[in-house]
């Protein structure tokens, strides 16, 4: 079996040489803009051909992070970045955007392209369009299990498909699908899509269910997953054929970085090594307790156990008893000792209030008998008076350790030498010529500045050409083989031959060839101009504006609503299709019926947003049901329906600039696309400016989707089973909402894969935008529903459509919405303009 890559994290340059020290195969990494870690120290674009030329020379390979969404007006600024990454010789970038892989296509095509996990890629279709897009890997969402990676590797056989899959194996784990979570866009305009994730899955939140609060004791980070450490089933996944292991951890230190590959090398190169001691290791690096996160399965009540959601360590044991003067009377089987780092918890009668931590270090530490100590924490005064017997100790930091793994990252990692094959030829009263024959590529020539004499006592031999050209000793390269051309017995000074070694050594520097020994390097090609050839790519919109009427598209969620519209349709209001995006595989065909024939164009079907392996089977009741078009939300739904009806692309594909709206409609034949949700309305209209606007949807008025995952609360907290074979369905029987320290409750609702979505309790709306939408040439507005009853149906669909018909001012809407939303509304994300900070360089 092939021993897969170890792909390790750096933040910055002492993460780098860590990972490097701790034996990474090869690290990823941002500069300073366009990457989905924006808190990261990161890296400038004046650094990259140095990055990479340490990096070379030491031979691990640099993938540079580009895992954003790009808009409309920072194409140029993307192209530039892609222009450096390969002039810098950076060994792939790691993508998310459809039109930013089109675009290194036709710019960089010898730049290599890795899909990230930000593609939401969960089966083999999603696979196939990323080779489509120009992929030459893949790395998969965290949420698959080892079974999935098993059933992708036969599928990808059956489609005569070679991709390398790069999997996960270590670091923290987002409850959300990668790519489709918007939480901190909705709430905070801080798009995770766009690398300024604001972590609202890490705070506490009360569930509510059928209207009254649930109690879960202890349990209030509901949504924050323990971190993944899959060191144990390194050799499944080595079975499996993963290509690619990957660390995450591009916010933590180098310490950090140096005693999780250290972990996974050991296992990789089956270094004997105890267990305890690993978990251990691990568990100090960085832990909020350790799983296997999917890849063994759905297990949520082991996966999200709710207690806390901070870095914790090793669980180290109970306190018994507080004693007067801050001593703390502890049960551990550990040997406790000054210096350590220790924290207790006092918890909140409040479900919404974060436990109060309590701890510090050892000072004084005293062993009172078997596993029974006495000790007192510091620096500053500890008050440990709210503290119960049986609250957990965590062992939160240890010099020990702290030391070791500082000197481990620290150690120095030398260049490797690349191998030198030199000729030397001449005769006579003429130079001495100096040919490289290797390493390939490399067309040097170096002539000696005098003329070869006749040797009288001391002849270029062999042994004395070695002795001086071979001398590189600190200069990256190492004379493996010397081919002598010479007629005759013929002589050059010493110095001659020292500053021709000399010299070329400098012209090899300046052919800066960092290429690593994966292979040849491409035949350089001239660049093309990035203005001009994104003007091809996408050429100004010169077409009037479309003649079609403005019309409403409708997203019911509920048959109720369906039929609520169907009561509308004799009206003149400008509904132009519904769109039935419901739970329950046979309401579909019932959908269908009761809304067919009601709207010009028809009753529409929406799909699940995801599509694993083993999940094909979702597409059937769709397919049975005959709807007029399908709202599709990935890479499955594409494949299969797009040749049965008319498609229109959902928010999910993350459509946000044109490149990826000609991308989807040229190679899926869309009729038309829903633009992203992480746009704000400035860029909305700098989208409808570049593509023909009457084939975009924006969608007006929303309960935004935070949270999509494969995590389900009904059954972690509602149930005593694992997954849906044993639950018993609480998700049919109960309505649920989270509660957060805001006091917004927020609905969670449960798909037909049983991934949940948690919605924005407070509806968001545009229709202050809408007149600038429809000059901007937009004729389709979306409105979707969530829990609207018949009647909330009717009054606010027809608040939109008046609106939408010119019979009704918009603030007008905006003022009936305040007052008939429990919570009012809020612009969200259809902002006029947000912060924007992603796609800046610093100089």
């Amino acid at each position: 079996m092939n021993v897969p890559e170890l792909l390790s994290p750096a933040g910055d340059w002492a993460a780098m040489k860590a990972a490097a020290a701790s034996g990474a195969d090869a690290v990823y990494f941002g500069v300073d803009a366009f990457n989905a870690r924006q808190r990261a120290e990161n890296f400038r674009l004046q650094d990259l051909p140095e990055v990479m030329q340490w990096l070379h020379q030491r031979g691990l390979k640099g993938f540079l992070t580009f895992n954003v969404l790009v808009f409309s007006d920072e194409l140029e600024a993307a192209a530039q970045l892609l222009i450096a990454a390969d002039r810098a010789g950076v060994d792939a970038v790691i993508v998310q955007d459809v039109g930013l892989c089109r675009l290194a296509q036709r710019l960089v095509p010898n730049l290599c392209v890795h899909g990230s996990t930000q593609m939401s890629i969960t089966s083999a279709a999603g696979i196939t369009q990323a080779a489509a897009l120009g992929c030459q890997r893949v790395v998969l969402a965290r949420e698959l299990a080892l079974r999935d990676l098993e059933r992708l590797q036969t599928q990808l056989i059956q489609r005569n498909l070679a991709m390398p899959l790069e999997v996960f194996v270590h670091g923290a784990l987002c409850v959300a699908y990668s790519g489709q979570c918007l939480t901190s866009e909705s709430l905070g305009q801080r798009s995770a899509n766009r690398g300024e994730c604001a972590q609202a899955c890490r705070l506490p939140y009360e569930m509510v269910v059928d209207g009254q609060p649930h109690t879960l004791e202890d349990q209030r980070y509901l949504l924050s997953p323990q971190d993944l450490a899959a060191w144990e089933l390194l050799p499944e996944l080595q079975r499996i054929g993963v290509a690619s292991l990957k660390i995450e951890g591009r916010l933590k230190d180098a310490a950090y970085v140096a005693a999780v590959t250290d972990a996974y090398r050991q296992r990789l190169d089956q270094t004997p090594a105890s267990a305890p001691q690993v978990q251990r290791q691990l568990e100090l690096a960085f832990s909020r307790g350790l799983s296997t996160g999917w890849l063994e399965g759905v297990n949520h009540r082991r996966l999200v156990h709710g207690r806390w959601s901070k870095k914790r360590g090793p669980l180290l044991g109970q306190l018994l008893r507080v004693e007067r003067g801050g001593w703390l009377h502890l049960r551990s089987r550990e040997k406790l000792h000054s210096g350590q780092g220790l924290v207790l918890e006092q918890l909140s009668s409040d479900p919404l209030q974060p436990p109060r931590e309590i701890g510090g270090r050892i000072m004084v530490c005293e062993r009172l008998g078997d596993e029974r100590w006495k000790l007192r924490l510091g620096p500053d005064r500890v008050d440990g008076s709210g503290l119960r017997p049986g609250a957990s100790v965590w062992l939160t930091s240890d010099p020990d350790w702290q030391s070791r793994w500082q000197r481990a990252a620290r150690r120095t990692v030398e260049a490797r030498s690349r191998d030198l094959a030199l000729r030397v030829s001449g005769r006579l009263d003429a130079p001495l010529e100096l040919h490289v024959l290797e390493p390939q590529g490399f067309e040097l020539k170096l002539c000696s500045t005098m003329p070869l004499e006749s040797a009288s006592q001391r002849p270029l031999e062999r042994e004395r050409l070695e002795q001086q050209l071979g001398r590189l000793g600190g200069t990256g390269w190492s004379l493996q083989h010397l081919e002598i051309e010479l007629e005759g017995d013929l002589f050059l000074p010493v110095a001659e031959l020292n500053r021709m070694r000399r010299a070329l050594l400098e012209q090899l520097e300046v052919s800066g060839d960092d290429s690593t020994d994966s292979g040849p390097v491409p035949a350089a090609t001239k660049t093309p101009n990035p203005t001009e050839l994104l003007a091809q790519m996408y050429p100004p919109a010169v077409a009037p504006l479309s003649e079609t009427k403005p019309g409403l598209v409708v997203l019911v969620r509920s048959l109720e609503q369906l039929q609520a519209l169907v009561d509308l349709s004799g009206t003149d209001l400008p509904i132009r299709s519904v769109v039935a995006d419901l739970e329950q595989p046979w309401e579909l065909r019932e959908a269908v019926a009761i809304g067919r024939g009601c709207w010009p164009e028809g009753v529409w079907l929406a799909g699940a947003r995801i599509t694993r392996p083993d999940e094909r089977w979702s597409l059937e009741p769709l397919i049975r049901a005959r709807p007029d078009g399908f709202l599709v939300r990935n890479a499955d739904q594409l494949e299969v329906l797009t040749p049965l009806a008319p498609c229109i692309g959902d928010f999910s594909l993350n459509t946000a600039n044109p490149l990826s709206f000609h991308w989807y409609r040229d190679y899926w034949t869309l009729q038309r696309l829903t633009a992203s949700y992480d746009l704000n309305l400035q860029q909305l209209l700098d989208l409808a400016a570049a593509v023909d606007p009457a084939l975009l949807e924006v969608t007006l008025h929303q309960h935004m989707p935070l949270f999509h995952m494969e995590h389900c609360l009904f059954c972690a907290f509602l149930s005593a089973g694992k997954d849906h074979t044993d639950c018993g369905r609480p998700c049919e029987k109960h309505h649920v909402t989270l509660r957060d320290r805001s006091g917004v409750e927020h609905p969670l609702r449960a798909d037909l894969g049983c991934r949940n979505t948690l919605f924005n309790g407070t509806a968001q709306s545009g229709v202050e935008a809408l007149p600038s939408l429809l000059r901007a040439g937009v004729r389709r507005i979306r409105l979707e529903l969530l829990d609207e009853d018949a009647s909330a149906t009717r009054r606010r669909v027809s608040l939109y459509a008046e609106a939408l018909a010119g019979r009704m001012a918009t603030q007008e809407v905006w003022s009936q919405e305040q007052i008939h939303h429990q919570l009012g509304v809020t612009r969200g994300s259809l902002r006029s303009k947000g912060p924007e900070r992603t796609s800046r360089f610093s100089r």
